[in-house]
């Protein structure tokens, strides 16, 4: 069964990635930036955090020996902000 991962705002303002299915669990990984970081990226920490996330993936894919396709990394036309 294919797992599949999503990229989410949570309420607090980190980045995460979980699994799909999962939608209580807790993240796989998440990404915090500070206020003034934010402040400096303006409206782009989610697209810094996807680019960061997609990095790590391919790494661990890398290191398995699994290949990961760009087309796996999509930005989605929406974005998911929990609250």
């Amino acid at each position: 069964m294919a797992r599949f991962f999503e990229i989410v705002e949570l309420s607090n303002g980190d980045i995460a990635l979980r699994r799909a299915d999962e939608q209580d669990g807790d993240a796989l990984v998440s990404i915090h930036f500070s206020d003034d970081a934010k402040a400096s990226l303006q409206a782009h920490h989610m697209d810094i955090a996807r680019v960061m996330i997609e990095a790590g993936v391919r790494k661990v894919g890398e290191l398995s020996g699994m290949e990961v396709e760009r087309e796996d990394f999509e930005q989605p036309e929406y974005q998911q902000q929990l609250h």
